[in-house]
């Protein structure tokens, strides 16, 4: 999963190079910065962005498995489970509605993971939100938020969905 993030980077990494290097030739050179070392500290810089989006999908990864983990004896609920449409909240992170259907006769709660995708199906952040207490036969609403800024068309979908 974190490889098609690090394949983005670097798709980014020769236009950052290119304008490195078109800086370090371009005009009076007063800072005494080369052309090679400006193309190597852009080189740094995109590397580095790119393991910190890796962290960042790799922290989030981790946590929503643990969370999955915490639940005992539940079952697929994929099917109960649909989504709104993502916005970007004033913060920036994006959010999608969740609303799931206890189709059973008794109380139950649900664990959802949301997935949020870039248009090419890559995989940006990964949440798991708790619906408690959603009294058998009703339906219950609940807002997934992104662990960050995510940018570009960013789709959710259904990842792991327990009910128990």
């Amino acid at each position: 999963m974190a490889g098609h993030r690090a394949r983005w980077w670097t798709g980014a990494a020769p236009a950052v190079v290119v304008a490195a290097v078109l800086t370090g030739c371009s005009g009076n050179n007063s800072s005494g910065t080369s052309p090679s070392n400006a193309v190597s500290k852009a080189a740094s810089a995109v590397s580095s962005l790119a393991s910190r989006g890796n962290e960042l999908l790799a922290s989030a990864t981790a946590e929503a498995g643990r969370r999955l983990d915490e639940v005992k004896g539940g079952v697929d609920a994929r099917n109960a489970v649909t989504l709104g449409t993502p916005a970007t909240a004033t913060d920036g992170r994006t959010t999608v509605g969740i609303t799931v259907a206890n189709e059973t006769d008794s109380t139950k709660s649900f664990a959802v993971q949301v997935n949020f995708k870039d248009s090419g199906g890559d995989l940006l952040d990964t949440v798991v939100v708790t619906v408690p207490d959603v009294p058998g036969g009703k339906t219950a609403q609940a807002t997934a938020r992104s662990t960050h800024k995510l940018s570009g068309d960013v789709k959710a979908e259904v990842g792991t969905a327990l009910r128990y």
